[in-house]
Parts: C-alpha cells; sequence; structure tokens
C-alpha cells in the first residue's frame, strides 16, 4: 500500500505547475519541500537546542536569553537576512530558579517534588519548621493567626479530591471530530463572526472557580502579606491537576521592574499535598525543611523577539510581507517542550527548508518568535504595534503590505488543518494548498476562531493571521504549563510533518498574485 501511494505521488509532482480553483501551486517545489522536511529534517536537533541545551524560557530569565540568542545565530548561519533580537518594549524582570529542596523531616523522612511559582522570593538559606494549617475563610478568620506565621510553612485546610483517570492522556483527532470542525458556522459576536474564548480566559476561569471565586483570592493575598511581614517560610499549594508526578505551574505574582518579589509559593502534587495536610491534621507536628534559591534578572527590562527573513525578489512584490511565528517564552516547571518549542522548532525548520532547497520567494518571508506570550501574547502584539502601526494607533503602510501570518502553538500533534478565524475568503485557498497533504492526514478546513496565542495579535489589527488545527495528544491533559514538558514528549513525525505543511503555505502565499484576502473586503 505505502509502494502504490508513492507512486502516486510521484505521478502527482512530475507535473510542473498544478492549477486549482485559479490557485497556481508548483508541483515541483512541493516536491522539494517533501523531500527536504521529511527525510533531511532538523527540527529535532533545533528542539533539542531549545529546550535541554538552554532549559526552561521564562521571559527575560537566562534560559530565555540562551535560546533567543542561539535561534537568532542559528538563523543568520543558514542564511537568513535581518537576523535580530528585537526590543518590543518593557516586559519586567526575568527570574531564574538556582536551588530547590524540600522534605517533610517528621514524623519521618520524605522528599517532596515542588516547583515555586514564578518571580516568588527565595527562603535566603536553609529553613526548618514546621507545618501550620490555616483555614481560609474570611478575612477576619484570617486574623486568628496573627502572630503565628514566623518560622512555618502554610498549607491551606482544603484536600484536594484524587480521581483516577480512565481515558488516554495522548489522543488524535477522529474524522467525527475533524468533520464537525469543517461543518461549524459562523456563531455571532467577536472579530469574524465568532464569540472568542481563549485558552488563557479558560484557564483564568479555572483558576479562578477553584479559588472559591475573588474573595477567597483576596483573603489569600491578605495572608501572603502577612506571612511575609512576620517571616513565614513559604506556602504550598496544588491543584486536582497535580497528580501522578505532574505537576502544573505557572506565575506567583508581578513582575514589572518596581514590584516587590513574591511570597514564595510552591506547587506540589495533590498525593504529597493530601499526605502533609492529614498528618497534621491529626494532631500530629509536620516539621518541614526547605532551601529555594532564585535570582531576579533586572538589569534589562526590556522584552526582545526573535527576527529574521529570506528577502523578497520580485520588484513589485519584495516589500510584501509573509509571516510565520510561534512562541518561545515558556514557565519554569520543565523545559516548554510543547509549550512552545514545538512551534519555534517547526517554524525554524521552515525557515531552514525554504532556503535549503534554494527558494527565491517573491514577497519577503519573516519569521517571529516570540517572548511574553504566557503573559498576554505581549511580544507579538508589542511587535504588532510598532510594525503595522502608526503612533495614532492606525494602520501604517506595512499594515496595507502585509499578506498572512501562520502560527504553531497547540503543542506536538501534526497538522490536521487550519481555523479560518471568520475569514471565509481564504477557505477555497487553503483547501487547495492543503491538496499535495491529504496523505499526510491535513486537509481540514473550519470557519471557527480558535484563541490563546500570538496570531490573535495579527487578527485583532485587521491582517490575516491563522493558528493551524493541530492532534491534541497529551498537550491538556498532561505538559502544557507541567514539569512534563519535556524534550520526550515531542512527536518527531509529527514535527516533520508540521514543518513541510507550513513551508507550503509560506511559499504559496508568497508566490501568489495576489495577498491573501481579507475578512469583509
Amino acid at each position: 500500500m505505502k509502494k502504490i501511494l508513492f507512486s502516486v505521488l510521484v505521478l502527482v509532482f512530475s507535473i510542473p505547475m498544478t492549477t486549482f480553483s485559479q490557485e497556481t501551486i508548483d508541483a515541483s517545489v512541493m516536491q522539494k519541500i517533501r523531500e527536504e522536511g521529511l527525510t533531511r529534517s532538523k527540527v529535532m536537533d533545533i528542539a533539542f537546542n531549545l529546550t535541554d541545551k538552554n532549559g526552561g524560557r521564562l521571559t527575560n530569565s537566562e534560559g530565555y536569553m540562551r535560546a533567543a540568542n542561539y535561534a537568532k545565530e542559528t538563523l543568520g548561519g543558514w542564511g537568513m537576512a535581518n537576523a535580530v533580537l528585537d526590543p518590543w518594549g518593557e516586559f519586567g524582570k526575568g527570574w531564574d530558579l538556582q536551588k530547590l529542596y524540600l522534605a517533610m523531616t517528621a514524623p519521618y523522612y520524605k522528599p517532596l517534588l515542588a516547583y515555586p511559582k514564578t518571580w516568588t522570593a527565595g527562603t535566603k538559606g536553609l529553613k526548618k519548621g514546621n507545618l501550620i494549617v490555616i483555614a481560609l475563610k474570611d478575612s477576619a478568620a484570617l486574623m486568628a493567626y496573627k502572630g503565628k506565621l514566623k518560622g512555618k510553612l502554610i498549607i491551606i485546610d482544603q484536600l484536594s479530591v484524587y480521581n483516577q483517570s480512565f481515558k488516554a492522556d495522548a489522543v488524535r483527532y477522529t474524522d467525527d471530530a475533524l468533520a464537525k470542525m469543517a461543518a461549524a458556522t459562523p456563531q455571532g459576536g467577536g472579530r469574524g463572526g465568532q464569540a472568542m474564548d481563549t485558552a488563557q480566559m479558560r484557564r483564568m476561569r479555572e483558576q479562578y472557580a477553584r479559588s472559591g471565586g475573588g474573595s477567597a483570592m483576596r483573603v489569600t493575598n491578605m495572608l501572603k502579606t502577612m506571612a511575609m511581614e512576620e517571616g513565614a517560610i513559604g506556602m504550598i499549594s496544588t491543584s486536582t491537576r497535580n497528580h501522578d508526578g505532574t505537576v502544573f505551574t505557572g506565575g506567583g505574582g508581578a513582575y514589572k521592574g518596581t514590584d516587590p518579589e513574591n511570597f514564595l509559593d510552591m506547587s506540589i502534587g495533590i498525593e504529597d499535598y493530601n499526605t502533609l495536610l492529614r498528618i497534621a491534621k491529626s494532631g500530629t507536628d509536620v516539621a518541614i525543611e526547605a532551601d529555594v534559591k532564585v535570582k531576579f534578572q533586572d538589569k534589562d527590562l526590556q522584552g526582545y523577539n526573535v527576527i529574521a527573513e529570506i528577502p523578497g525578489t520580485d520588484p513589485a512584490l519584495k516589500d510584501e510581507v509573509v509571516m510565520i511565528g510561534a512562541h518561545l517564552d515558556s514557565w519554569q516547571a520543565g523545559t516548554g517542550s510543547t509549550d512552545n518549542a514545538a512551534g519555534s522548532s517547526v517554524m525554524m525548520e521552515v525557515m531552514r527548508i525554504l532556503k535549503a532547497i534554494g527558494l527565491q520567494p517573491k514577497r519577503t518571508i519573516r519569521i517571529g518568535l516570540w517572548s511574553g506570550e504566557e503573559q498576554g501574547l505581549l511580544g507579538s502584539k508589542g511587535y504588532v504595534k510598532k510594525t503595522f502601526m502608526n503612533a495614532n494607533g492606525k494602520p501604517n503602510k506595512a499594515h496595507e503590505q502585509f499578506s498572512a501570518y501562520y502560527n504553531i502553538d497547540n503543542g506536538t500533534g501534526k497538522i490536521r488543518g487550519i481555523y479560518l478565524q471568520g475569514n471565509a475568503a481564504c477557505a477555497d485557498i487553503f483547501s487547495n494548498w492543503f491538496t499535495p497533504f491529504h496523505d499526510l492526514g491535513a486537509k481540514t478546513i473550519t470557519i471557527s476562531n480558535t484563541g490563546g496565542t500570538d496570531h490573535q495579535s495579527y487578527d485583532g489589527v485587521g491582517l490575516p493571521g491563522f493558528q493551524f488545527i493541530q492532534d491534541p495528544i497529551e498537550y491538556d491533559t498532561r505538559t502544557h504549563h507541567s514539569n512534563m514538558d519535556v524534550y520526550d514528549h515531542l512527536i518527531e513525525d509529527d514535527l516533520k510533518q508540521m514543518a513541510t505543511i507550513v513551508a507550503a503555505f509560506v511559499y504559496n502565499s508568497a508566490q501568489r498574485d495576489a495577498k491573501l484576502p481579507r475578512k469583509g473586503k
């Protein structure tokens, strides 16, 4: 069967030019892209350098700057023009974890797997103390603990229920699920006729619900302030997602240059959390040792993206731009492999493929690797604002000359199609471009929006910005913002497929007679 399929593909690609509904596709170039992307790929080497070799990439951390410089130098070494670390505006302080030790030492010894939340303070050396259980009911009840927190590690009196999982962590989209996406219709509200519901919005709602709402969050902040003033060691926290050795964690508070260090808050698994809480509530003293060392990076508060390009060659079109991108920053517990070294590696590989096979695009092809995505798409928003908008917030010449932006940021899963973001005029175009890659599992076109990542920075100012549909694999169940977001959870064949398809889309965008249509145009 594989031999028959290969023969058909050879036959298709032996035709120099193929026309699909007025979209001209250079089949010989598609064949070259496939061969380079699928058989001579460097994507896993790129991913290794961004993850294992450079570590986590919290914006403005040492790990982020190591990875950003690697990306800039590598892109330049491949022959890209104008490879730079491009400042987009003030971000704030970086933060690096330099040491972590946490253990229960009585009533018996038990090492604890913990990850401090970002921008929280360390312990300033080894600290020993007891666990104190705090019942967070309201601000009045909190006053009962005043004067009792010095030298204590705080745990909130709330057992987390452990639920066994009877579903696989990793899944791929079924044909039925993809068919439902393809059959979607615009649903009123938001840009492009659909209400926006971003991943970031969903995470915030979940966190809000888990905390009991705004009132509970205010009481928690009051507790942290009182604990810092009294000299508590820190606190531990968890969620129902933190189980079976997987710990999800993120930010621990404000990070602007003038913001003070936040109170030490460490995420642990619910199994350890519940063990400590049950022992303490039984009336048994729980002794704790903690040694946490962190480093704040506050000398340069600017945020930096990585930018590079392949200049266009057509005299009439070279000033028009097609962009690809992914966010380079990550959280701290893992090495940000699926979120989002996967996307950054794929997009770097796209640029390598195009350069390696000697393409001379009509339009300029530009890559952006973004910082500050995890804090609200800050790097891409900053780039879009300074590049495509005037000081008065109106679109400029570069905005007029822009064709399209393509984004990858949904983990390691292969491309199954693309979200139109309500831009129905692109449906037939993209359908044609997917045709040579149906054998790789990619063909679904959905009118739907998707959110929570950097294509929104373009879509938000009226530029065509798109995110590809990707198989979810184990993104939300296991790797997203967790200590399991590491190199071994990347799927090599999927990353190769992604890079191959994105390279084709970018090249086709660069070669079209006209820029991609915009919404309502």
